[in-house]
Formats: C-alpha cells, structure tokens, sequence
C-alpha cells in the first residue's frame, strides 16, 4: 500500500518540532491523528523511524535516510503548487483552437497579435474544419461554433452573433441585374453550401413565409470558398457579416434585397470540456475573445 501526502507531512512535522504534540499543533491536529498517521507510515514501510518515549522521539537510521527522501517530495510538490499559481497568473503552455475557415481568417486571426502581445507564454495551435469536430479525439481545449449547439455535454461560452445577408458583387449586378424581388432570383446563380441544407435557406421575407429555400447553382462546404466566387463576380450568396464586413464597406459587395431581408443573427459560441477547473491558459482566451466580440 502506497504512503499518502498526510502521513508524509505527519512524520516530518514531529521531526521539525520535536515531539508529536507539537506536530499537531503546526499541523491543526489532534495528536492521536498524528500518532495514527505514522503508525500507518511504518507499518507501510515495514520499518521503524521514529523512537518514542515520553519526553522525545529520535530518528532511526532508516528514518533519517527516508527523511531526505521525504523533504524532497514534500518540496517537489511545493514547487509544483507554486508553479501552478504562477501559471494562473500569467498563463502558460500549447492551447489548441479550432473554427471553420471563414471565421478563423476573419475574426480569430486579426486578434491573435494582441493575444500573444498579453500572453506571450502560450503557445497557440490553430486549426480548422468546416464540419464539427470531437474536441477529445483531436485533442482541441477550445472550438467556434457557429449556429445553435447540438452537443450537451460541452461548456460553451456565448461569444457574439453575426447577421445574415445576402450580397453579390456591383460587377455582377452590372451584368445579371439587380433582383428587385425574391422571386428574380429564379434568374440568377445562386451560390451555396453543400452541407448542411439548412444553410441554403435564406433570410427572406415572401409569400413563402421568412425563408426562401435555394437551389444552388454552384455550392462549396467552405463559407470562405462562397465568398472568393462572389468576389469574383460568379453571382449572389448568403454570408454571415464576421466574414463580409470589410467588403461591404469597401463596395467589392453590396446587399441586395435589403427590404425582403429578415434580420437572422447566428449565435456563435466557443465550446470546450470541463470536468474541473478551467486551465488558466482556456480561460484567459475564452476572456479574450469575449471581450473583444462581444460588441
């Protein structure tokens, strides 16, 4: 049976102060709990280390041998515990982040130079899918997800919502013409995901109620792909604004039909496992990102 921490603490603390008594006085004891707790220790060890009488306790030669073996793993374990609390106050080690392109390129990205600035002692994995990934199986500590959460057993951290719209480039409505009602788009190429489905349902108001389901003429898994064809003036798209903000205040895309457009926002969460408590180096990074998104 293998020796505990207390009964570790028990034997050097008689050592120090001399007498059991005074062990359990250090320790905010009962002295009967430290006369068991090295009762146990020896009779573990199969070996005497402290000679007792009423007036003091002498270390044997197998205790004074045990004894240096004991401080060093009573200080090996202080030393982890400090370096843990140091870790927590400036948080360290590899963090592995996962998001599906589009939002890596444009919402991650951009933040990581101020993230390394403030926290220059993690080292940052990033990685990313279009589909959903097992955080366990790729041993990922932290993943964006865009969308209402499936998955029950993950933590997620609400981090921003990002609005829907559909858009197109001005040299593309130069040619095909601007679709003034939901019904022209009939007449246009559409430019859609090929999964999920559910993606391919647009934000817009009509007869059909406040989706209008596409057939797409071209479709991409990637959100990022989707907006490169529509850069390059192939047709009309659905894109969230994390990914098209800048090009829409820079004119390379323009919304079209605004006034049919119901204003859908996706959720967009960082989820992560948490059996315990949260490393520092995942929670500083969950800060972060809310921090600097949540607006």
């Amino acid at each position: 049976m293998k020796t505990t921490l207390e009964e570790l603490q028990a034997f050097v603390a008689v050592v120090d102060g001399g007498s059991i008594t005074a062990a359990a006085d250090h320790l905010d004891q009962t002295v009967s709990g430290i006369s068991r707790a090295l009762a146990r220790l020896e009779k573990k060890l199969d070996t005497t280390l402290l000679r007792r009488t009423t007036r003091r306790t002498a270390l044997t030669e197998e205790g004074q041998a045990f004894l240096q073996r004991t401080r060093a793993i009573l200080a090996s374990i202080e030393d982890a515990e400090e370096h843990m609390a140091a870790r927590r106050q400036q948080p360290a080690g590899r963090l592995r982040v996962n998001a599906a392109t589009p939002f890596m390129l444009h919402a991650v990205v951009p933040l990581v130079p101020a993230f390394r600035s403030a926290y220059p002692q993690i080292t940052l994995e990033l990685d990313t899918d279009e589909a959903y990934i097992d955080l366990l199986e790729r041993r990922t500590d932290v993943a964006i997800r865009i969308g209402q959460l499936q998955d029950s057993t993950l933590h997620a951290r609400p981090l921003c919502t990002s609005r829907l719209r559909v858009l197109a480039s001005p040299e593309y409505l130069a040619r095909a013409g601007r679709p003034k009602s939901v019904a022209d788009l009939a007449g246009h190429t559409l430019l859609g995901f090929n999964q999920p489905e559910s993606l391919n349902r647009w934000p817009l108001r009509g007869t059909h109620g406040d989706e209008w389901p596409i057939v797409p003429s071209l479709t991409a898994s990637s959100g990022e792909t989707l907006r490169q064809l529509a850069l390059a003036h192939v047709g009309l798209v659905c894109l969230s604004d994390f990914m098209t903000a800048a090009d829409r205040e820079s004119g390379r895309l323009v919304q079209v039909l605004a006034r049919e457009t119901v204003e859908v926002r996706q959720p967009i969460n960082a989820v992560y496992y948490r059996n315990t408590q949260l490393a520092a180096r995942i929670a500083c990074f969950l800060d972060f990102l809310q921090e600097r998104m949540g607006g």
